[in-house]
């Protein structure tokens, strides 16, 4: 891969331009999607964040979805213990309810509607959000783990990517088991080849990603 220095703000808006270009922007009842996947300890709120507002600026509505707002029950989490990597890599998340609140609302025709976050893992219940509308021509902004091993319809992906040793540094001691997980999901999804664009980010002060690969 060819790495590109850029700061965060100007990946921004670089993403949003690239949304925003004609020839890519939805049709009428359409939405664009758009994936930002990395370990927790990539911290993907933060771009999401610059992106929205990067849209803002350009008059594009969006809708900042966390993926940790659809976690499974603990009951379902920790079914076979705590520190299960192979549950954390396929039965932690929510997936079905991604699908049906997140994703389905936004396919083309659809009603706009999403529910952005299902599941409180501190208090361990439902959140009662009420549903947000995203208006027809609006970018809706998943991020957080595991993303692209799922087949989300994203109309453009983004994958942070931290080396093994950036990776345990940042990561906090009581998440430290969830290594194995992100290295077999690097081998097994290799979200890298996935991705639209990679962003190399070991010293969060200093990002360089690959810009947005032709497609």
């Amino acid at each position: 891969m060819q790495w590109e220095a850029i700061t965060w703000q100007r990946m921004a808006e670089r993403l949003a331009g690239h949304l925003d270009d004609p020839g890519r922007a939805p049709g009428p009842g359409s939405w664009q999607r758009v994936g930002i996947d990395g370990a927790p300890a990539a911290e993907t709120g933060v771009l999401a964040g610059r992106l929205a507002e990067a849209l803002r600026l350009r008059g594009r509505p969006s809708l900042v979805v966390p993926a940790d707002g659809f976690l499974r029950p603990a009951s379902l989490r920790f079914e076979f213990g705590r520190q299960d990597v192979d549950s954390y890599l396929g039965g932690w998340y929510d997936t079905a309810a991604l699908w049906r609140e997140v994703f389905g609302p936004t396919d083309p025709g659809g009603s706009g509607r999403v529910l952005p976050d299902l599941w409180d893992p501190v208090t361990d219940r439902a959140t009662r959000s009420p549903y947000v509308a995203l208006p027809p021509g609006g970018v809706l902004l998943v991020h957080g783990p595991l993303l692209l091993g799922h087949w989300f319809p994203f109309d453009l992906s983004v994958h942070i990517r931290l080396s093994a040793g950036a990776l345990a540094r940042r990561t906090e001691e009581s998440a430290r088991w969830t290594l194995p997980a992100f290295a077999r999901y690097e081998a097994d999804t290799e979200p890298g080849s996935a991705a639209d664009a990679v962003v190399r980010a070991d010293d969060p002060r200093h990002p360089a990603w690959t810009g947005i690969r032709s497609s």
